[in-house]
């Protein structure tokens, strides 16, 4: 892919802030610009994707996790949520139902 839009949530910029440094988040736009389909898609959420990304100073187990959804006919890649393993371990229903709303109104 030689061109591929990144769109922020608000959620997922505030906590990049907190996680990730400016090198790793760098790190890991460009690992996703070379591979966008590299996260498991989650089922029940109209195609979301995760993925666990190391930080420096941690292996991928304790690292982060990041929620993209990845429309390729568009060339866009949108960043949905952002947390560290310890936080959270996985989506809950409700929130894989919200997803999924997101993602609806992308494709409208």
């Amino acid at each position: 892919m030689e061109y591929l839009e990144f769109i922020e949530t608000s959620v997922f910029t505030r906590e990049c802030k907190k996680l990730l440094t400016d090198d790793e988040y760098k790190e890991f736009q460009s690992y996703l610009l070379t591979d966008p389909e590299a996260g498991a898609v989650i089922v029940g959420t109209g195609g979301c994707r995760k993925i666990r990304w190391a930080k420096q100073d941690t292996g991928k187990s304790s690292g982060v996790r990041a929620i993209y959804y990845y429309y390729s006919t568009a060339g866009k890649l949108y960043l949905l949520l952002l947390y560290s393993k310890s936080e959270k371990d996985s989506l809950t229903n409700a929130e894989k139902a919200q997803l999924k709303a997101v993602v609806a109104g992308f494709k409208e």
